[in-house]
């Protein structure tokens, strides 16, 4: 890789050892990747924030740092909410750990909003070279957005946090962003719920793997994007992907599909991922709700009660801008909780089945929680936990 002037010094430990090793990092990236240089980045958002998924080497390991970020930094989501996690019913011992990764990290000065949804609290921009490490969050950048950024790994981020730059490879190469493969939904015009997006994502993950899908039929919202990327980072390994029509980099480039593969997937294929369980509790934000999300939530509970647990889970700062919302919710029994989610936080560990409205949440939950899962609209996941209805059906308790 070319270095330079700075970078060599850097290198020499002339800024001191810990910009030195993590220099070091980026390099042996941009090697492994085929890197020529290393470039600026706007921002960097760092996983690895949870002391359930770091423990206790991991945490020792952040504790031995010694620089401060060079850009803007967001955290991923930790084990619990900040403030209410003994609402949570978080064991005081993992609390007190968690609290010394944050501390490590604010020691670092990332800034603490512990979200996988930076792009509600942060202006990001079409082409801004990023280092985002949660899967949900870099897809939506790259396809949603049309910002850059590959996958990073935790330390990898953190590294190009803390040098504001990263190796130029991958998704921050226009040459690398085009489609591989098509996508041809069948009857798509009729999917509309986010968790409709979210199973189609689930399934379409599996098949494509880790390549480009470029989606022909179907019309989704920003809501129904972020539910489709992020479930097909989840149940494979898709960080960018296109909708033709809809997302910035189909609408501007030009692309030669007519040698691609293309694969059809019908509604019938989606319904039966949808299968109904008796569930224990209810879960949403996985990624994190969006405004107009707490909004619905909002409105299925208003004037009514919960009957089993039901968690939203949202960015402090959303939430904090959202207070009416959020009365409301809470009003019916719901908790809304900052600063962590179903799949990182041990809270969730006690139920034994779990109904969600992501296809992120329904590939993790599983391996992260230990529990059955199920996967619903929004408006079916109010009814289940109000006990209105038991799900697809419509039918009763």
């Amino acid at each position: 890789m070319r270095l330079s002037s700075e970078e060599e010094a850097i290198l020499a430990g002339e800024q001191g050892e810990t910009r030195a090793r993590m220099l070091e990092i980026l390099i042996a990236l941009g090697k492994v990747y085929g890197a020529e240089r290393l470039i600026p980045i706007r921002s960097a958002q760092v996983s690895g924030a949870s002391f359930k998924t770091i423990g206790r080497y991991g945490l020792e390991w952040l504790q031995q740092l010694d620089a401060r970020v060079a850009v803007p930094t967001v955290l991923n989501p930790v084990g619990m909410d900040r403030e209410r996690w003994q609402e949570m019913g978080i064991d005081p011992g993992f609390a007190r750990a968690q609290e010394e990764v944050i501390a490590a990290y604010r020691k670092l000065g990332l800034a603490l909003e512990c979200t996988c949804t930076p792009y509600y609290l942060y202006v990001t921009q079409y082409g801004d070279h990023l280092a985002w490490s949660e899967s949900s969050a870099v897809v939506y950048a790259n396809s949603v957005i049309g910002a850059r950024t590959n996958r990073e790994g935790g330390p990898g981020a953190l590294a190009a946090a803390i040098m504001g730059r990263t190796p130029e490879y991958g998704l921050h190469l226009v040459s690398q962003r085009r489609p591989e493969i098509v996508v041809r939904v069948e009857g798509g015009a009729s999917l509309s719920d986010p968790a409709l997006f979210g199973a189609l994502g689930y399934h379409v993950g599996k098949l494509v793997g880790g390549r480009i899908p470029l989606f022909e039929g179907i019309s989704p919202r920003r809501d129904n994007l972020k539910a489709l990327g992020a479930a097909m980072a989840a149940s494979g390994a898709v960080a960018l992907f296109h909708v033709a029509g809809i997302t910035p980099e189909a609408r501007i480039f030009s692309f030669s599909t007519g040698d691609l593969e293309v694969i059809t997937v019908e509604g019938k294929e989606i319904e039966t991922i949808m299968e109904e369980i008796p569930v224990e509790a209810v879960a949403l934000g996985c990624p994190h709700c969006s405004p107009q999300e707490l909004g619905t939530i909002a409105r299925l509970l208003e004037g009514k009660v919960t009957k089993i647990p039901c968690y939203v889970f949202a960015a402090r700062g959303v939430i904090e801008r959202h207070r009416d919302d959020v009365a409301v919710i809470e009003a019916s029994g719901a908790r809304v909780f900052a600063d962590t989610c179903m799949v990182v936080s041990p809270a969730m560990e006690r139920f034994r089945a779990i109904m969600v409205n992501s296809g992120k949440a329904f590939s993790y939950v599983p391996g992260m929680c230990g529990a059955a899962v199920r996967l619903g609209t929004t408006e079916e996941c109010i009814g289940v936990a109000t006990g209105e209805t038991t799900g697809r059906s419509g039918k009763n308790r």
